[in-house]
């Protein structure tokens, strides 16, 4: 049999302790401690396992009795007791059957709740693992780990539980009875014969396994290349080099083609092999009865028994190549995603942590302090060198500098997202390392830059900010965020779906939802981290509007690129490399003439420019329109 793609073109490597250390991992979840409903159905699935096995060795002595009846010309016979025969083989054929289908009915829920429980246990811990983890991994391949991980386990129960250990348990009964039937040489035919079948599979099958993978990798290149040359349709079509374009994929196909055919016919030596095997077993194990029926010893039923157990065991052996192959993937599949469970979690909770209200209607607006505040994304390399301010409550702080000074570092901080090298940050007189991590997140908000909505309507994505919030709560937070008369001026008003990352939205549609559900959330502290850097002139004015509705009576803590978004601010802290280099109101930083003041001038000067470039182009573009 073919074995699956992993669908990545990767050659699966199973160390044997890592393979037993992976399914001892799953043990857990198929006998739960606190579950006793969940050990009923395992503990009836097995029963019924042994049950459908069972009758499936009797059906072929009910069979090799009934032909030694007909064998036998006896009128008296002929009629009741082979007839009671072919009416038992039918019934145990029905048992066997019935017995497997309850088996597969009775684990159903067992399997199921297995891969719930195991990506559940697995997507928690991937939420509550650090920022540091997140982005050094790619997240596509976080979330397809947690797939293939479920996936797998399905497997490994479908295909491990329920086919390779009743195989083993029909190949020792049937081994068993041959024995008791026949004589040992009979049983260690039919014993060497399923020895040697699966030891020729397993080889076989893992050489084709890097065949397979070879297939993979060609078919892999090939998609790539035809989808990035149809993405970039319009650069093909520029340069004219649709010739070029399919040429190259051609090339690919053909290299495709001789490795899907060298597939193909690995795959023909392998049934091959494994059905000389069986005939040669069969033809051995029957010249052996034959010449005991010759001789008197054995019966013709016998002669027939014998034949039919082989052949009853070459069925599921003949699934072992793959079977061997899709559980020597799903091992390794299994083993990813248990090893996110094993991430450490770098920001932990405290044992017992401190109560922080969260929302302005609970409590006043809190105090934010920093003191001494060291923090290196890497251990060689330091980004914030011993940074120290307060925000007093209801106060507004800016932070201003070029880029790579650690001004959103100091917002990640304070959301502890990492936790500080040295020194502190405190809300309300309390280490923010005192409060469980959700408790601390419930209590502040943040408007940023770059806006990512989720896939949905526009009404979810407001109604994020506070799950459960009413409509009205929802159209009271988009007024005041001034999205509420664009949203319904749409034809589909609040169920419009924003689409991927809210690309439907224009960039200011898109921040005013954003403003719109930090106000629905109504946290006691609120970041605006750079929140209209990436807008026009003219949008970034109107949502500076909507952003000092949301700011009112509440600490306020301002990360900005633009400075004529921070003028207002009670103190401007000037980070560099770091370190505050300045602080002050918008007009002692002017008139110190440092830093902050320079930074001025400049942005003035780039406004101007704009300003001018806008005019001298705005007739042109009238005209245009």
């Amino acid at each position: 049999m073919t074995p699956p793609s992993s669908g990545t073109g990767r050659a699966p490597a199973v160390d044997r302790r890592t393979a037993l250390a992976t399914v001892r991992g799953l043990l857990p979840y198929l006998w739960p401690r606190n579950d006793l409903r969940t050990r009923a159905h395992v503990v009836a699935a097995v029963a019924l396992l042994v049950a459908a096995k069972l009758a499936t060795i009797c059906v072929p002595l009910v069979y090799a009795r009934a032909v030694d009846r007909l064998s036998h010309h006896d009128p008296t016979h002929l009629l009741v007791v082979p007839i009671a025969l072919i009416v038992g083989y039918g019934l145990l054929r029905i048992a066997a059957g019935a017995f497997g289908e309850l088996r597969d009915a009775m684990f159903a829920p067992v399997k199921q709740r297995v891969i719930r429980v195991a990506a559940m246990q697995t997507f928690r811990h991937l939420h509550g693992l650090s920022l540091r983890f997140h982005l050094d991994r790619q997240t596509g391949g976080v979330t397809r780990a947690i797939e293939r991980g479920t996936q797998a386990i399905e497997l490994i129960l479908r295909l491990g539980i329920f086919n390779i250990v009743p195989t083993l348990i029909e190949t020792l009964m049937v081994t068993a009875v041959i024995w008791r039937l026949f004589d040992w040489r009979f049983a260690l035919a039919v014993l060497a014969t399923v020895v040697v079948y699966v030891g020729f599979t397993v080889a076989f099958t893992g050489w084709r396994i890097g065949i397979r993978r070879r297939m993979n990798e060609v078919e892999s290149e090939a998609s790539t290349k035809a989808l990035d040359s149809l993405l970039n349709f319009e650069t093909v079509k520029y340069f004219g080099n649709e010739r070029h374009e399919a040429r190259r994929y051609d090339e690919t196909q053909a290299r495709y083609e001789r490795a899907a055919v060298k597939t193909q016919v690995s795959l023909n030596l392998l049934n091959v092999g494994q059905a000389s095997i069986i005939a040669v077993a069969l033809a051995g194990i029957m010249l052996m009865a034959a010449d005991g029926v010759a001789a008197g010893r054995l019966s013709v039923g016998k002669f027939v028994l014998v034949n039919t157990y082989l052949m009853q065991l070459y069925a599921p052996l003949n699934l072992l190549g793959f079977v061997y192959s899709s559980l020597r993937q799903s091992l390794v599949d299994l083993e990813q995603m248990f090893r996110l469970l094993g991430e450490a979690q770098e920001v932990r909770d405290p044992a017992h942590p401190a109560t922080l209200p969260a929302r302005l209607e609970d409590a006043p607006p809190a105090e934010v302090r920093f003191e001494s505040v060291r923090f290196g994304y890497q251990p060689n390399r330091e980004i914030l060198h011993g940074v120290s301010f307060a925000v007093r409550p209801g106060g507004r702080t800016a932070i201003v500098g070029p880029t790579g000074a650690g001004k959103s570092t100091i917002s990640r901080l304070l959301f502890r997202f990492y936790d500080v090298s040295a020194g502190s940050v405190t809300i309300d007189g309390h280490d923010v390392r005192a409060y469980a991590q959700e408790s601390l997140r419930a209590a502040i908000g943040v408007v940023p830059q770059d806006t990512v909505l989720f896939n949905d309507t526009i009404r979810y994505n407001i109604g994020y900010g506070r799950i459960g919030a009413s409509q009205a709560e929802i159209e009271h937070a988009a007024t005041l965020a001034q999205v509420h008369q664009f949203v319904i001026g749409l034809p589909e008003g609040y169920d419009t779906r924003v689409g991927e990352r809210g690309l439907k939205l224009s960039g200011g549609e898109k921040q005013r939802v954003a403003i719109a559900r930090t106000i629905l959330k109504n946290p006691r502290v609120l970041v605006l981290d750079e929140a209209t850097s990436a807008l026009d002139t003219h949008t970034e004015q109107e949502i500076q509007s909507a952003l000092r509705t949301v700011a009112a009576d509440r600490t306020t803590l301002v990360i900005a690129h633009r400075l004529s978004t921070v003028v207002d601010a009670d103190e401007i802290l000037v980070l560099v490399d770091g370190l505050v280099a300045e602080r002050g109101t918008h007009r002692d930083l002017l008139a110190e003439g440092g830093v902050y003041a320079r930074m001025w001038a400049a942005q003035s000067e780039e406004e101007t420019a704009e300003g001018r470039a806008e005019t001298i182009l705005s007739p042109e573009l009238n005209a245009a329109i």
